[in-house]
């Protein structure tokens, strides 16, 4: 065949590809029984600790704040283990590396006891994954529902191509809540690089454990998501599975094994080494303090029906506005826009000291993001933002004693803090696609404690592990590397190669700064 006819015939296989998928439609309004949070137990393990944390501190949520994806991780599982009667998860991704699977082989043996379990995910990174969650699914006590779901699940383009609009909105939301008595809030989502076990990159991320009138809150919010029309039962968008019991046996055996290398290796050594947590509940420094759910609502995902004053959006610009002397925002994917350039002015010119952490470029895993932000900079400093990018040889907290020895490191922590006694943790990321596309979700603690560890956290970060951008006196960006003994000063955007920088800078022109 020649060159033309190949041409030919993979044009009208693509359009071929793209009528098929594209006629495929999500049963939006499959039957699905209303499911809602059961009144907590105070007989359980976790609900007798709750309780007596509870009585010291009426009317008071508690917080254990931590960086460290080993700890995060052993929380997890501790918490997993002592379910009882409930565990609600809902998550942006799983991945299915040796994390994702620990993760799944968790909330399967918690349904093997009887626990109520319910796995709602984004649909985003779904694909090739639909015979596993069915597996799952056909648990009589594990139920997963996928929110926003493709209607084509092995061939998305079409969805893509057809119903941008909607496919481009995500359920960004990431909470781990057992037996309604804790729950785990942050960024982080499900897969190795999350918890320090990566083998090339790791993330820098942080978790919320949560006692208190915060955990009902967090409850609240997964059963309006879990009962929304956008959470299609798995069911009712896989392909059903010829022998589900068959495919159920082989996958405990897949989790078996995982879960054994795992345990047998120096990772799952170093986590174990984290179980005490919450069986010597004393290792814990609660901090006490009010404090507030912030979420969007599903019907976010629908557009013009969403009111904008009911999301996070509007609620953090509320919260960042009550400060007195300073602001710091720390955003991994950070991407103003005009609008927020003229946020930041009037926070200045009200006197306010503003800072903005964000990753580098070797750091950012995704670049087209940095092509979005890159022309923000020297403007955001002209006005008087104090700015710093996250170095990509920086040290992710866990990973030395995970011994993984990955090299790379990304920041990925969502955190605003005001005057260092109110800080915001969660999903949210100063760019477009948090506050107009996705639905998100975090957690304002009124604390001086707590946003004092936050606050000396944040100042190690800017001092030891990022660059402070600065101009020179011909106004070129410059990058300064405090780090060290003596200072190091970078006159181009550091660790890269001049091909991604090429790369990043041509994704400049694109006009897709809006969906970033």
């Amino acid at each position: 065949m020649s060159c033309v006819g190949v041409r030919l015939a993979r044009f009208f296989v693509l359009g071929a590809l793209l009528v098929l998928t594209g006629c495929a439609t999500v049963d939006f309004d499959a039957p699905k029984p209303v499911d809602l949070q059961v009144t907590p137990a105070g007989s359980t393990v976790l609900g007798r600790y709750a309780s007596t944390l509870r009585r010291a501190h009426p009317g008071l949520s508690g917080f254990d704040y931590t960086d460290d994806g080993l700890e995060a991780l052993a929380a997890r599982v501790v918490l997993a283990n002592y379910a009882e009667e409930t565990l609600d998860a809902q998550y942006y991704l799983i991945t299915p590396d040796r994390i994702g699977l620990l993760f799944l082989d968790l909330l399967l043996k918690a349904a093997d006891r009887g626990v109520r379990v319910r796995l709602l995910l984004d649909d985003m990174q779904t694909a090739g994954f639909d015979e596993t969650l069915a597996a799952l699914d056909s648990h009589p006590d594990l139920e997963i529902r996928l929110f926003n779901p493709f209607a084509g699940r092995r061939w998305r383009l079409g969805d893509v191509l057809t119903d941008f609009r909607r496919i481009n909105r995500r359920m960004h939301h990431k909470s781990f809540t057992v037996d309604g008595q804790f729950t785990l809030v942050g960024g982080r989502n499900i897969a190795a690089e999350y918890f320090g076990a990566h083998d090339s990159q790791n993330f820098g991320d942080v978790d919320l454990l949560c006692v208190g009138p915060a955990v009902n809150e967090v409850s609240v919010m997964f059963d309006e998501y879990w009962n929304s029309r956008w959470a299609v039962p798995v069911a009712a968008v896989a392909r059903p599975l010829a022998d589900p019991a068959a495919r159920l046996a082989r996958l405990r055996v897949e989790l078996d094994r995982n879960r054994a290398a795992v345990a047998a290796s120096e990772y799952g050594s170093a986590v174990r080494r984290n179980f005490d947590f919450l069986t010597n509940p004393r290792d814990i420094a609660w901090h006490w303090a009010a404090s507030d759910v912030i979420s969007d609502p599903p019907a976010k995902v629908a557009g013009d029906d969403y009111d904008p004053a009911l999301g996070v959006a509007e609620s953090l610009t509320q919260f960042i506005d009550s400060a007195r002397s300073e602001v710091t925002i720390v955003s991994p994917y950070f991407v103003p826009l005009e609008s927020g350039m003229a946020y930041f002015q009037s926070l200045i010119d009200r006197g306010l000291r503003v800072r903005v952490l964000t990753n580098s470029l070797a750091a950012n895993n995704h670049g087209i993001v940095h092509s979005g932000y890159m022309g923000y900079r020297r403007r955001l400093l002209r006005m008087g933002v104090e700015l710093y990018e996250a170095r990509v040889n920086a040290p992710v907290a866990g990973v030395s004693r995970g011994f993984s020895g990955a090299a790379l490191a990304t920041l990925h922590t969502k955190a605003f803090l005001v005057d260092r006694d109110r800080v915001f943790l969660g999903s949210f990321n100063w760019d477009p696609r948090s506050a107009k596309l996705n639905t998100e979700m975090g957690v304002v603690v009124n604390s001086a404690s707590l946003g004092a560890m936050v606050a000396a956290d944040i100042d190690e970060a800017l001092r030891a592990e990022s660059y402070r951008l600065q101009l020179d006196e011909r106004g070129r960006l410059r990058w300064l590397d405090e780090s060290g003994p003596e200072p190091i000063v970078h006159a181009v955007e550091p660790d890269v190669s001049w091909w991604r920088l090429l790369r990043v800078n041509l994704g400049r022109l694109l006009p897709i700064r809006e969906q970033l």
